[in-house]
């Protein structure tokens, strides 16, 4: 071996182990954070403003890591479907109330049609909710307290993922949280856990009673699901006997006159479409039972399963162990509020689940108190301790995991059962429609001028179409086969198209000719199979679609329920 040889692989060698110093450096460092974060001297050293700043930097820097995650991770189609709520703002829409679809017209005001511009403001409202976590934890706490709140609330995987997508569940989750906090404020929980005494001044408990009620309405103008939070609180009033003395008191009717006031438009809305949200979340979650005793016992596990994967596994035993001690009497009753805010919607969402399938994302208000609850009532044993300290890096692996997936695929997981992947592909799609909308022309008896319509069958497609398209144009949801929806309350195609118009739709790319094509044979004159267009993220095929042109549209139009015509 010459000595260049040897010099070389000394430099390698060298390198690597400077590297590796770093890495244990770092992970040194990391650990030696959390140490301090779980040292019981912490927690009793009184007023810790070290503690208070840390706090306030890991929810500024989970927040920007959200935000650059939002700007270059493609819109969801759950996502798209709210900006096209956005598009027509109104006091409430078929699936959910309507604060979700003002906060991304807020969002796109600003920043544009944009991935970034649809996410940006929930993605602030999920910082929202984790200060007011860090606040009522300090309230509660004290300053270790809130940083502890900060670690655990940034880490969990259903925060980390869900603070970073445009859904209902972000500004009911942030306003759930302020009106809790308000509740504690209102029942004398101070603003900091070592100040001595609470407001006094009855007038200042009324103001923040006032404001539980405004964080209230908001929450429920975000989710019907949130009226659970107000519910818990009741029913913790009415466990505690010093509790019970507050029904004696005006801030808890303050509270609920003013988010009755708030909630007030989104009712009337309904009951002008026939309570259209209403039926349908009630039919989503509390319909018939299917499945049998199996099928339940499936659902159920389901849902354990899904809260266990996006608190964590280590994460959620401490945090059940921490709702259930605080169900442990006290004189206060404080953290007997926090805890039934985490066991009733837990208790509902097991009924729910013994009828219908539940959502692993839908009980996330459960966590909020339980996150306090954990975060300022420190495991007593080193043991116990050193098993917490595990779930957090645990969680916070998870969670990483999670972000570079959603940047680079890691996840052995195939394209088409990625839910990530369902992102990606559509400014393909949009972009083969474009051409064939400016290569078709007028229909035979339409107006020279019309241009082609656009249509998908399900909402999904109809919403991505429609953001990914050069001009954003209204896309229409056939829903010939599908669920109900948004789409079945605007303007539908066969009203607004004339006779003889031309419409393109995309299809799911089947082997067979789809039942929706053999459906509309009925109402138009010529029918042509055209493009077919592979949904890729990087070399894997998420799904394949089809574009079909039906031109010459006839008088009629097809039903929901009505079958197909024979081959």
């Amino acid at each position: 071996m010459s000595g260049d040889d040897v010099r070389v692989r000394a430099s390698l060698h060298l390198s690597r182990r400077r590297s590796l110093a770093r890495r244990a450096s770092h992970d040194d460092t990391v650990l030696k954070f959390l140490s301090l974060a779980l040292d019981p001297a912490e927690f009793r050293a009184g007023p810790n403003p070290l503690a208070w700043t840390q706090a306030k930097r890991i929810l500024l820097a989970a927040a920007v890591v959200r935000l650059v995650l939002g700007a270059i991770v493609p819109l969801f189609p759950d996502e798209t479907y709210y900006w096209e709520w956005s598009r027509e703002l109104a006091f409430g829409y078929f699936d959910h109330p309507p604060v979700i679809a003002l906060l991304v017209r807020a969002g796109t005001a600003v920043f544009g049609v944009s991935a970034f511009g649809v996410r940006v403001v929930p993605i602030l409202a999920g910082a929202g909710t984790a200060l007011a976590v860090v606040m009522m934890a300090r309230s509660v706490g004290g300053d270790a307290s809130a940083r502890l709140a900060a670690i655990l609330f940034t880490v969990m995987p259903l925060v980390a993922v869900g603070s970073v997508l445009a859904t209902p569940d972000m500004p009911m989750l942030c306003a759930a949280a302020w009106a809790l906090y308000a509740v504690l404020r209102g029942l004398g929980v101070p603003a900091r856990a070592d100040l001595e005494d609470g407001p006094a001044d009855g007038s200042v408990a009324l103001r923040w009673w006032a404001l539980a009620g405004v964080a209230t309405g908001i929450a429920m103008g975000s989710k019907y699901t949130s009226v659970l939070v107000p519910a818990s609180v009741f029913a913790a009033f009415v466990m505690h006997g010093k509790l019970q003395n507050r029904f004696g008191q005006p801030g808890p009717y303050a509270a609920v006159v003013v988010a009755s006031l708030i909630i007030a438009p989104v009712l009337v809305w309904n009951a002008t479409h026939d309570w259209v949200s209403f039926r349908f979340q009630l039919a989503h979650g509390l319909g018939a039972a299917r499945g049998g005793a199996l099928g339940v016992l499936n659902r159920e596990l389901e849902l354990v399963g899904g809260q266990v994967g996006l608190v964590s596994p280590i994460l959620f035993f401490f945090v059940v162990r921490a709702v259930r001690d605080g169900m442990r009497y006290s004189e206060e009753g404080i953290r007997l509020v926090l805890a039934m805010t985490a066991i009733l919607p837990l208790a509902f969402f097991a009924y729910s689940a013994s009828r219908r399938s539940v959502e692993a994302n839908w009980p996330a208000m459960a966590w909020i108190g339980a996150v306090v609850l954990l975060a300022s009532d420190l495991p007593h044993s080193v043991r116990m301790r050193a098993w917490l300290r595990r779930g957090i890096v645990l969680a916070a692996v998870l969670s990483a995991i999670v972000y570079v997936h959603v940047v680079v695929p890691i996840l052995p997981l195939p394209a088409p059962r990625d839910q990530v992947a369902k992102a990606f592909g559509w400014e393909l799609v949009a972009a083969t429609v474009q051409r064939k909308r400016v290569a078709i022309r007028p229909g035979r008896g339409a107006p020279a001028t019309e241009v082609a319509f656009i249509a998908a069958e399900r909402y999904q497609d109809a919403a991505e179409l429609a953001f990914h398209l050069p001009d954003h144009p209204r896309v229409f949801a056939l829903n010939l086969s599908g669920r109900a929806n948004q789409y079945d309350l605007w303007e539908q195609y066969r009203d607004v198209a004339a006779l003889g118009s031309t419409l393109i739709l995309v299809l799911d790319d089947q082997r067979d000719e789809p039942r929706v094509i053999r459906k509309l044979a009925c109402c138009f004159a010529r029918i042509d199979e055209s493009e077919g267009v592979s949904l890729m993220r990087g070399n894997s095929v998420v799904q394949r679609k089809r574009v079909w042109i039906l031109s010459g549209k006839t008088d009629g139009w097809p039903s929901r329920d009505q079958p197909g015509p024979p081959n």
